[in-house]
């Protein structure tokens, strides 16, 4: 059975991480790249990690009902969109695919292609060593933005609430803190849901 393999988890969590190594694990899965309007980051590849766009292309995907998933951020830097586009990159009925998203997104997606056509995979690390991950990785960029980072690691309280978790279906989760140990659980997960 096609399915599309969702993982999600708060910021810094390790899920850049872990979608890429997956992608090197499973090269049997097709990749979704998401649209954002957001600035590209030090490090960031047009049309591989995002497309980036801007609010122009938006309207006009909007416009002809290609959108599929749409969040928006009022963020320290502005309003930053990401969202989903119908543009062909996702065929069930050819094959299965590996995404990266929100909690949001993912509730989107169940409804737009089939609640039983996705297979959420939850990762988490305690806050502390998100706030390590996130701070170490902002230090990386040329222009840092610790105001930004700050309140997404807040807003991610809410976004990922238990009980928002709960009304999500989402039961299985994955503790990232030795990466090899939680590839090797997902990867057995995916398999036994084939």
């Amino acid at each position: 059975m096609n399915r599309i393999y969702y993982i999600m988890g708060k910021s810094s969590s390790g899920k850049d991480t872990i979608f890429k190594e997956l992608k090197k694990r499973c090269p049997r899965l097709n990749t979704v790249v998401p649209y954002t309007t957001r600035p590209i980051r030090f490090g960031e590849k047009d049309g591989e990690d995002y497309y980036f766009v801007d609010e122009t292309v938006l309207m006009s995907l909007q416009s002809k009902n290609k959108v599929i998933e749409l969040r928006a951020y009022n963020t320290e830097c502005g309003i930053w969109k990401y969202f989903t586009v119908d543009d062909g990159q996702i065929d069930l009925q050819k094959d299965s695919y590996l995404v990266i998203g929100t909690l949001e997104s993912y509730k989107e997606m169940c409804i737009y292609f089939g609640e039983e056509n996705l297979l959420p995979i939850y990762i988490e690390v305690s806050d502390g060593m998100r706030l390590e991950r996130a701070l170490k990785r902002e230090h990386l960029q040329q222009n840092p933005k610790y105001a930004e980072m700050c309140r997404r690691f807040l807003a991610d309280e809410q976004d990922f609430s238990e009980k928002k978790l709960e009304e999500a279906g989402i039961k299985k989760r994955f503790q990232n803190i030795e990466l090899e140990k939680c590839l090797d659980e997902i990867e057995a997960y995916m398999i036994k849901s084939e």
